[in-house]
């Protein structure tokens, strides 16, 4: 069983292919199942010694950071798990214990 992607205007994970279409029966949606394998491609998040990170991933920080807005400061070594890729100025959303919910940039971080 071959798992397709959400509907990309209503998140619906009830989506099918109908040809070479891939259509969402919630809203009426209907796109391309080729340009969503291109989309999905071109993006790859590496982190600062090249490995491939995805949704879920548990990383380490590889440099000390100074929280924003705070004097709190993220020590080198300190893990992250189950990270979420995004697409924004910063690669990664997360939660650190101690501190909360913060955004990373993927060249701070190691893969464990």
């Amino acid at each position: 069983m071959s798992t397709l992607p959400a509907c990309p205007q209503c998140q619906s994970t009830y989506t099918y292919e109908d040809g070479s279409q891939l259509v969402c029966p919630e809203c009426g949606h209907e796109w391309s199942a080729q340009a969503e394998a291109n989309v999905e491609a071109a993006r790859v998040v590496r982190d600062a010694v090249g490995n491939v990170l995805q949704d879920g991933d548990t990383v380490t920080l590889v440099k000390d950071l100074k929280v924003k807005g705070s004097s709190l400061v993220v020590k080198v070594g300190t893990k992250v798990k189950n990270i979420r890729l995004v697409e924004a100025d910063h690669d990664i959303d997360c939660k650190i214990d101690g501190i909360g919910a913060m955004g990373l940039k993927s060249e701070f971080v190691k893969k464990v």
